[in-house]
């Protein structure tokens, strides 16, 4: 009878991860399909095509990529490596679904001017050009305000889920694995966590939500995305924020055992990449571990690389290229790593690199 209570309960887990995953991606295809209809063609008319180094795309493993990231989220969960996600356990009302829905449909109207126009540094004025680096002040995916509103933090989420159709959270989960490897045989709340560039708090909060005794410090550049993660993780205890750079943070020598980084290297220019390698290489203690999570790079999944081709070409991402074409490990070996495990979820991959002890 245990054994039949076990398999019916698994069942409708499952079945509730299935219909509620459904759901979110018909919601953000829908977006995606709405999107792209008002967005003009990579090249504006009268200029000359791209000359493609790659290419064609593979459709099927596309698809079966998206199908994968899904199935290896679920085979995490019901394995007992990570709880349920958050999506599925925090429904957002019609009032917020339809507020957010068109909000993101209005600024995609205003991010296919800008592409047109070329309007990618509306952010660089005289207010903030002296408190942020100069890579900084753009707007990124020709998104209005950049990093630098509370409206830009608000819809940051429905922006990037719908980018990849709804598989930007479990891409995220990639990671969950690795940080709970590194904390076996841990007690998590003598343990420190540092997420360099935390942006929405999205990621952290999936953190905490599975070791809420974790010593957490949520660091970004951005005073409004750091208020809004501020918002998202305000039922966790143990969660310091701190705008800083992530070049120079300023905290102190060895004091955190694992660093997250997730989503960022790909918006920095190669020089300030090797600059916050070196930073978290200081911060970690001998042994820790960083667990990086980015999008996949050129030869990772060869059939999808004019996907990764042509997103700088639609969006403003400057540096998107340079990255795919980085050299992960030499990077951080040079700030004292040596790689560990890897693995893919659709186009994101998750990377550990261990502190040399």
């Amino acid at each position: 009878m245990a054994a039949l209570n076990t398999v019916i309960a698994k069942g409708a887990k499952r079945a509730v991860y299935s219909a509620g995953q459904t759901a979110r991606v018909l919601w953000h295809t829908a977006h995606y399909a709405a999107g792209r209809w008002s967005m003009a063609p990579l090249t504006n008319p009268g200029d000359a095509p791209y000359a493609d180094e790659f290419g064609p795309l593979d459709r099927k493993r596309l698809t079966a990529a998206f199908r994968e990231a899904f199935q290896h989220d679920w085979n995490n969960i019901d394995a007992g490596r990570y709880k349920m996600p958050l999506e599925l356990k925090r429904f957002p009302s019609p009032g917020r679904l339809w507020k957010v829905s068109r909000d993101y449909l209005r600024d995609a109207e205003k991010m296919a001017r800008r592409r047109v126009m070329r309007g990618h540094s509306e952010v660089f004025s005289a207010p903030v050009k002296d408190k942020y680096p100069r890579y900084y002040l753009q707007n990124f995916h020709f998104q209005t305000d950049g990093w630098l509103s509370a409206a830009s933090a608000d819809r940051y989420e429905m922006q990037v889920e719908t980018l990849f159709t709804g598989a930007a959270a479990p891409m995220r989960r990639a990671a969950l694995p690795f940080i709970a490897d590194a904390l076996d045989g841990r007690d998590a709340a003598q343990t420190r966590l540092l997420d360099l560039g935390c942006g929405d708090g999205g990621f952290l909060a999936e953190v905490k939500h599975n070791w809420p005794a974790l010593k957490a410090t949520a660091l970004d550049l951005s005073p409004a995305y750091l208020g809004k993660a501020r918002a998202a993780l305000s039922r966790y205890r143990s969660v310091d924020f701190l705008q800083r750079n992530a070049e120079a943070t300023g905290l102190e020598d060895a004091s955190f055992d694992i660093i997250t980084c997730v989503y960022l290297f790909h918006e920095l220019p190669p020089a300030v990449r090797r600059t916050i390698a070196a930073e978290a290489s200081r911060l970690l203690k001998p042994g820790g571990v960083l667990v990086h999570v980015d999008t996949i790079q050129y030869g990772d999944e060869p059939g999808l690389d004019i996907l990764l081709e042509n997103f700088p070409r639609g969006f403003h991402e400057p540096y998107y290229d340079s990255y795919c074409r980085e050299d992960l490990a030499a990077v951080y070996a040079e700030a004292g790593f040596r790689p560990g495990a890897e693995t893919m979820s659709f186009l994101t991959k998750a990377s550990v690199f261990e502190k040399a002890g």
